[in-house]
């Protein structure tokens, strides 16, 4: 049922009540209230959950590519008025029990999110926030750390060259190494020729030193203002609450401004343009076939939500899965190796944009694709849609707005993220929360049969502010930009006079200065041990029997969807099906079953579930890194009334899939090197630290072989032997040989839904797997062990590095575990923030132990050095060895590793985490003793785990960086010593 009407609980007085609207499909109320004296408007999001979230976002509208809202983002959370110590967010992180702490920067907004299932914690952390956005101390020295400066290379030498420094012109550096950046700031460029999209609000690193301390300063000023503010909260804590807090600590230190920050409309083009524009491309492979073809369109406002639905569903009917006309055009097409990453609606943006295209092109098709595409949106204009089409993508949108979310981000603060753009804009986000009228609204609207034509020939045949951009490889444009940068810093330097040098000078060492100085962090609220719970509960679940099949049930509160897996034990494989366990495992779900091609098969996915996948779970052994156990899983998601057509589609894709389809093959395994190319910048820190572990137990060496960098060279060579038909046909049947090791299996079956129909769902689902044979399987998988030192120097398309550095140590049943654990967060709170990232520049570092592979690992990310980052390493071991500790600093890293274990997932999330600990052998007991340990770890035993298991001579290294570094890594210490690694 849906109220509309003034909020039952009571506002604030400072508050005036707007309106109110239950949304049924979601569980909560949302409430509507407006700041009387200075108009800040609060949206709460009123449900029956512990886990408060709270956000406040700004609007943001940069016009230039400085980075201003970016560095701002960073700067403001260093220091306020009430709390003036220098570094308040990530000392909160350190006495915090947050699930989520964080802040963004998008196109046009800044937002400073939280959430915490401790309302004592909520508070704290609320104080903190309101007072870091509206009363930042933004301090210089502040600004030059996060932001830029110049610094002489030979420190205090000015005669030494000058370099650039700043956690967000690395950070920029890092990000704009990611082809697909690069390729979205160019379109966002000439998509948008006179609004602010038309800049890259993250900052473009040629144009971030531009930047002044004084332009800063005016940008806070006009824009982190109440006016200006856009206050979210989630949870069970009523608004009125929160509106007591915003008005006592901050609002009422404020008047209403009269200027409206807003995003104001682009000039529609009068016809298409083609631009070209190169990226920088340092490969050993050469540059054929690496060029990108991308046609977008500018569509309506995102804030109409009429408009919005309508290019949801044109876009889904285009792009949604491989029976889609576009989409299965772009996936085919010989023109290029894969769909572009950049296919699909961005509705983040005031205005729209569609995209389509390929990438492993060359400009010479440009003409080609043009004509291929508007062949597709003709027919589409011409011939229209099915109906059952239409009612899938239909489907689809329900299903997405019922499931309860939460295993990445908060689900409230999902929920928050989806209604901040209209909120942004001057809209209704509660209508873009409340989908269910509007999807009803055209399911009515489809039924008109030149519905779906009129939407492409409105929103894209007759579009004429189209434009499409051929993004070629250079192999000489990083060199250009390091030049151009070179020459820039020389100029500067040639035109200082002596109190200029001195300055730079100076400021380093100002800089050092504060970077060094110890706060009185006494002035920052917190969290003791004493308010950690005791314990955790565990989800209820049922073992029971049907035909004669094994299920276990959960019954949670899923808001109407079911969540089906189908699991077996892994068989022995031999060493090539291990490593294209991967491949198959995304194959299974994308090829044809029976007599039905793989486009039929879409088609019946996306009409009944949300989503199909097969995957792999590999743990080690919880008493022994040497061993390995391994888990096949089918798992699907479906709205409760299709429950058995879920289960038949899930019986059907393991017991009918066939392998014939060898071009769909051909272009899945075109389609994973693309995504796994693109993945290195965004996860460099992670695939540095899997190439470190990589010789200490078999599963660090499988992930190395499978996901890793090995993985991601693998896959490129494997791809360029399948356009030989007869490899393409033996990687065909080494698939297959695979999937009927699978089969032989024994089979278990997980079930989680509401509780009231568990049982009609393994009924269902029983009679439709007793038709399959049983599996009578009982070899199972091994591996040998491994335990070996490894160092090598990856090269890759970057401009930054990622380092890593492991230690083997031990899993988690081993009574050193838990310390190994709180080690990597005191060594990260106390030493390695400060010297990687402040000092160092680096986006980010830290530590870390991994039980599961038995390995203690230090990274960076998105930095800028290599030995001084290597030498950090060690120097932190040195600093927990030498140095005096504190007893607080314990009590903060503990409360940080048991924050991240008592952190909540979405329902279903929780039982399958739950069932696959079990699996595995990890009993919720076992949990419970293990979080105990954490809670009894002494400095004593950090100290002790340091010296035995961080021992000089057992490290291993890996290092992601370009060639340009190769001369710098000569310089590395003899002990690092590393291989030389192409990817």
């Amino acid at each position: 049922m849906t109220i509309s009407g003034t909020p039952s609980s009571t506002s604030h007085p400072a508050f005036e009540a707007v309106r109110q609207q239950e949304i049924a499909s979601l569980n909560i109320r949302v409430e509507q209230y407006e700041h009387r004296k200075t108009g800040a408007i609060h949206y709460h999001l009123a449900a029956d959950n512990t886990e408060n979230v709270f956000l406040v976002a700004l609007r943001t509208v940069p016009k230039d590519s400085t980075g201003v809202a970016h560095i701002l983002e960073h700067t403001a959370l260093c220091g306020s008025e009430r709390y003036p110590v220098r570094d308040p967010f990530f000392m909160m992180l350190r006495r915090s029990l947050n699930t989520f702490m964080n802040a963004f920067t998008s196109s046009d907004w800044t937002a400073y999110p939280f959430a915490s299932q401790n309302q004592k914690d909520f508070n704290n952390l609320l104080n903190v926030y309101l007072d870091a956005v509206f009363f930042s101390r933004l301090d210089p020295l502040d600004f030059a750390q996060e932001g830029h400066r110049v610094e002489f290379a030979e420190p205090g030498d000015a005669n030494s060259d000058l370099v650039y420094k700043g956690v967000v012109f690395n950070e920029m550096k890092g990000a704009m190494s990611s082809v697909t950046t690069a390729l979205w700031s160019k379109l966002c460029e000439h998509l948008f020729p006179t609004s602010t999209y038309h800049y890259n609000s993250g900052g473009d690193p040629a144009h971030i030193p531009d930047l002044s301390y004084d332009e800063l300063q005016s940008f806070y000023k006009n824009h982190y203002h109440p006016s200006n503010a856009i206050f979210m909260t989630f949870g069970d804590i009523e608004a009125s609450t929160h509106q007591q807090i915003f008005e006592e600590n901050a609002l009422q230190h404020f008047d209403k401004l009269p200027e409206r920050i807003e995003v104001h409309p682009e000039q529609r083009l009068s016809h298409p343009k083609r631009l070209v524009e190169r990226y920088a491309l340092d490969e050993s492979e050469g540059l054929a076939n690496k060029t990108h073809l991308v046609m977008a369109w500018m569509l309506g406002e995102s804030a109409d939500l009429g408009q919005l639905l309508e290019a949801q569903l044109l876009s889904s009917v285009l792009l949604d899965n491989s029976a889609s006309p576009l989409q299965q055009a772009l996936e085919t097409t010989p023109l290029g190796r894969a769909p572009s990453p950049m296919c699909g609606l961005e509705d983040s943006m005031r205005e729209m944009v569609f995209c389509c295209g390929i990438e492993g092109s060359e400009a010479e098709h440009a003409d080609a694709l043009e004509e291929m595409v508007i062949d597709v949106l003709e027919s589409v204009a011409r011939d229209g849609a099915s109906q059952e089409r239409l009612e899938a993508v239909l489907h689809q949108l329900e299903l997405h707005q019922r499931e309860i979310t939460g295993d990445s981000y908060p689900y409230g603060l999902q929920l928050i993220l989806q209604a901040l753009g209209s909120a942004t804009h001057y809209s209704d986000p509660i209508a873009v929360l409340n989908l269910d009228p509007v999807i009803e609204e055209l399911r009515q609207k489809i039924q008109n049969p030149d519905y779906i034509k009129e939407l492409a020939k409105r929103l894209l045949l007759e579009n004429t502010h189209r434009i499409t951009l051929v993004m070629v490889p250079d192999d000489t444009l990083a060199s250009e930009q390091m030049a151009t940068e070179s020459t820039r810093l020389e100029t500067l330097k040639a035109g200082m006079d002596e109190a200029e040098r001195a300055a730079v000078i100076q400021l380093a060492t100002d800089l050092e200065a504060r970077q060094e100085q110890v706060d009185d962090d006494s002035i920052l609220p917190r969290v003791e041990l004493t308010d950690v719970p005791t314990a955790i509960p565990e989800p209820r679940f049922t073992a029971q029997t049907s035909e004669a099949i094994p299920f276990t049930t959960y019954g949670r509160g899923t808001n109407g969807l079911v969540y089906q897996q189908c699991i077996s034990t892994l068989p022995p494989l031999d060493s090539d099906q291990q490593h294209h366990l991967p491949l198959y495992s995304n194959a299974l779900t994308e090829l044809g079953l029976g007599d039905e091609t793989y486009t039929d098969i879409q088609e019946r996915q996306a009409a009944t579930v949300g989503g199909i996948s097969a995957f792999v779970a590999m743990r080690a052994g919880s008493e022994d890194e040497q061993t390995v156990g391994a888990h096949f899983s089918l798992s699907s998601k479906a709205l409760l009334r299709n429950h058995k057509n879920q289960s038949e589609l899930m019986y059907d894709t393991l017991q009918k899939v066939r392998f014939t389809e060898t071009g769909r093959i051909r272009d899945l395994v075109n389609q994973q090197r693309a995504r796994r190319d693109q993945s290195v910048t965004g996860n460099g820190h992670g695939l540095a630290m899997t190439a470190a572990c990589a010789g200490m137990s078999p599963l660090a060496k499988l992930n190395h072989e499978q996901s890793g960098l090995a993985g991601i060279r693998q896959l490129r060579q494997l791809d360029e032997t399948l356009s030989d038909k007869d490899a393409l046909d033996k990687f065909a049947a080494e698939l297959h040989g695979i999937h009927e090791k699978i089969l032989s299996m024994p089979r278990h079956f997980l079930v989680v839904a509401e509780e009231e129909h568990i049982d009609a769902i393994v009924k269902a689902s029983a009679s439709t797997w007793a038709q399959a044979t049983p599996g009578n399987g009982q070899a199972i998988f091994t591996m040998p062990p491994v335990r070996e030192q490894r160092g090598e120097l990856w090269i890759t398309n970057t401009q930054v590095n990622f380092c890593a550095r492991a230690y083997p140590t031990v899993t988690q049943e081993h009574p050193d575990a838990a310390a190994l654990v709180i080690l990597g967060g005191f060594l990260r709170n106390g030493f390695l923030h400060k010297a990687i990232r402040e000092q160092g520049g680096a986006y980010g570092g830290g530590a870390t132990q991994d039980s599961g592979l038995a390995a203690f690992r230090f990274y960076s990310y998105r930095d800028p050095r290599l030995a001084g980052t290597l030498t950090d390493f060690d120097r932190a071991i040195s600093w927990m060895l030498e140095a005096r500790h504190e007893a607080q600093a314990l009590n903060e890293a503990i409360l940080g590793v048991i924050g991240s274990m008592d952190k909540p997932s979405s329902p279903a999330g929780e039982a399958k985490q739950n069932f696959y600990n079990r699996l595995f052998g990890r009993t919720h007991a076992m949990r419970e003793e293990f979080r105990q340990r954490i809670l009894a770890v002494s400095i004593d035993d950090l100290r002790r785990v340091t010296e035995t298991y961080l021992a000089p001579g057992l490290e291993s290294t890996a290092v992601i960086t370009n060639s340009s570094q190769l001369e710098a890594a000569a310089d590395l210490p003899q002990q690092m010593d590393l291989i030389v690694q192409e990817l």
